[in-house]
């Protein structure tokens, strides 16, 4: 197999007294559709931080491209260029769309800003969004507000290649939306690679539809490590106990239920 994109090699975390990951180890493969799960608080978010740089282990080592990454995004850039999209959206209110899915361009390149609109206009629409460039993020739904954050995430300079996302990280994009929305975003998340998005991406979540239609390979972590991963159809006929328990909603088993 050929190397890994990402790399998390013996990665310890811990907030207060809680032990979110104990010398967790997963790699990432580029091209790859991987869903990370878990019970709740097991520290799948916490991964998605550490892998953008957002976020420093206690201990333990990552990998970026296949160089070891020192300290946080802001120290140093990565060989790699990761994007994330936040589970709550995390659109700047006093923004309008337009500027809040142009911001990375307003900010830190030298387009003149009505290339950056047309720029917004092509990702707007990718999306489905078109014509709500001017509207604020109080004014859409909540499944529009993940599509909006959407468009940032995959937002890019043409004039330098490598502001293109080589990675998409997804926290949790469908907790709360309402099952056709989930519907929408599922689909929007496999039509955006390779589609002006990026053929690699990692997905944190719950929901059972959006782990067989937008992963191909599935990681279960539990207890901070990683206690299960195989391929999407795998999931009904692996005998592992934590995997039947997770996908039967069964509170009889080794997860323990908090009550």
């Amino acid at each position: 197999m050929s190397e890994p994109l990402i790399e998390l090699r013996g990665v310890c975390k811990t907030f207060g007294q809680n032990v979110v990951l104990d010398h967790a180890d997963l790699a990432i493969y580029r091209g790859e559709a991987l869903a990370i799960i878990g019970p709740s608080g097991t520290g799948k978010s916490t991964v998605l931080r550490i892998i953008a740089g957002l976020l420093a282990p206690d201990a333990g080592e990552v990998y970026i491209g296949g160089q070891l990454r020192q300290g946080l995004i802001e120290d140093a850039a990565d060989p790699i260029n990761i994007s994330m999209v936040f589970q709550q959206a995390a659109l700047f209110d006093s923004l309008t769309v337009g500027e809040n899915v142009g911001f990375s361009l307003y900010q830190r390149s030298r387009l003149p800003r009505r290339r950056i609109r047309e720029l917004v206009t092509q990702r707007l629409e990718m999306v489905g969004l078109s014509g709500i460039s001017d509207r604020y993020p109080s004014e859409l739904s909540g499944g529009m507000r993940k599509r909006v954050s959407f468009a940032r995430a995959i937002m890019s300079n043409p004039d330098n290649p490598k502001d293109i996302p080589d990675m998409l990280l997804y926290d949790e994009p469908t907790a709360g939306l309402d099952p056709i929305a989930s519907t929408v975003i599922e689909d929007l998340v496999r039509h955006l690679t390779g589609q002006g998005g990026c053929q690699s991406y990692v997905m944190v979540t719950h929901q059972q539809s959006t782990i067989r239609r937008t992963a191909d390979r599935v990681l279960f972590l539990h207890q901070g490590k990683v206690q299960w991963q195989g391929k999407v159809h795998e999931i009904d006929s692996t005998d592992n106990p934590l995997i039947r328990q997770f996908f039967s909603g069964s509170v009889e088993g080794p997860i323990q239920v908090i009550g």
